[in-house]
C-alpha cells in the first residue's frame, strides 16, 4: 500500500505540473502487476483505425518476433498505441481538405511548418510504416548487391556508415528519427529530424528519399533500454531488413 500511494502521489504531482489555466487532470491508480501475473500480448492484425482515407501498414510480422533487439511489450505499445493515435489523428485532420485524397508522398512534401497538425500526424503515420518495414525477425548483418556497393562508395565502408547512423541516432537532441535517405543527387547520406518531421518535407536538414528509419522517441525503447539510447541503436542493426532496404534503394535511384 506504501509503495501505490508513493505511485499516485507522483502521477499526482506530475499532473498538476502539467495543468494548463489551472485546470485539475483525473488522476488513475494503476497498480502495477504482480510478479506471477502474466501481461497479454495481443495480436497486431487485431489493431485497426477508425474510418478515414489511410489505413494502418499491416506489421509484417508479431509483436515478439524482433525480440530481444525490441521486446513484444514495447512493440504491442508502439503499434496498437502510438502509432494508431498517429494513423487516427492523420484521418482527421485531413477530412474536408485538399489532402485528402492526395497520396502521402505528395502530402509530406506540402506539409510545412506552418501546418503543425498536419506535419506532425502526417510524419508520425508515414515515418512508422518505414520503420516498420525497416525491421525483420532473424535479419540484420550488412546490406547485399547494388546497395552494398552505393554505401562503400558514398561512405567508404560499411563500418563507417554504421557509425555515422549510429551517431545520428545518438545525438539527436530529444524525440525525432535518424535515416538513410537517397538525396536529390543520388548520393545516400545519413541525417536526422526531430519531432515527427522527415526528409520528404519542406524545412529540414538535408531533403531526400528516406530508405531506413529508425525511431529514437523514447516510447519505442524506454520499457526495455531505459535512458540507455546507445543499446537500443546497437541492437537495432541486429534487426534491419537490409532487403527491404535494398529494395527502396533501387526505387529511389530510378525516379
Amino acid at each position: 500500500m506504501k509503495k501505490m500511494r508513493l505511485i499516485s502521489a507522483f502521477v499526482l504531482l506530475i499532473a498538476l505540473a502539467s495543468c494548463n489555466d489551472k485546470k485539475l487532470t483525473e488522476v488513475v491508480e494503476v497498480p502495477l502487476p504482480a510478479k506471477e501475473e502474466k501481461i497479454s500480448i495481443g495480436n497486431p492484425d487485431d489493431v485497426t483505425a477508425e474510418s478515414g482515407t489511410f489505413e494502418m501498414a499491416k506489421l509484417p510480422y508479431k509483436y515478439d518476433a524482433l525480440s530481444p533487439a525490441i521486446d513484444a511489450l514495447t512493440m504491442e505499445m508502439h503499434y496498437s498505441k502510438h502509432y494508431l493515435t498517429y494513423t487516427n489523428n492523420f484521418n482527421k485532420v485531413i477530412v474536408g481538405t485538399e489532402y485528402e485524397k492526395m497520396p502521402i508522398i505528395d502530402i509530406l512534401k506540402k506539409a510545412g511548418a506552418d501546418n503543425p497538425a498536419l506535419r506532425n500526424n502526417a510524419g508520425g503515420y508515414y515515418n512508422h510504416g518505414l520503420f516498420w518495414d525497416s525491421m525483420a525477425g532473424k535479419s540484420g548483418g550488412q546490406p547485399k548487391d547494388t546497395l552494398a556497393t552505393a554505401i562503400t562508395a558514398n561512405f567508404g565502408s560499411f563500418e563507417i556508415f554504421k557509425n555515422q547512423f549510429a551517431d545520428a541516432a545518438e545525438k539527436q537532441f530529444g524525440s525525432g528519427w535518424a535515416w538513410l535517405i537517397v538525396d536529390k543527387s543520388g548520393k545516400l547520406q545519413v541525417t536526422s529530424t526531430p519531432n515527427q518531421d522527415n526528409p520528404l518535407m519542406p524545412g529540414v536538414l538535408v531533403q531526400g528519399t528516406p530508405i531506413l528509419a529508425l525511431d529514437v522517441w523514447e516510447h519505442a525503447y524506454y520499457l526495455n533500454y531505459q535512458y540507455k539510447r546507445k543499446n537500443y541503436i546497437n541492437a537495432f542493426f541486429n534487426i534491419i531488413n537490409w532487403k527491404k532496404v535494398g529494395e527502396r534503394y533501387e526505387e529511389a535511384i530510378k525516379k
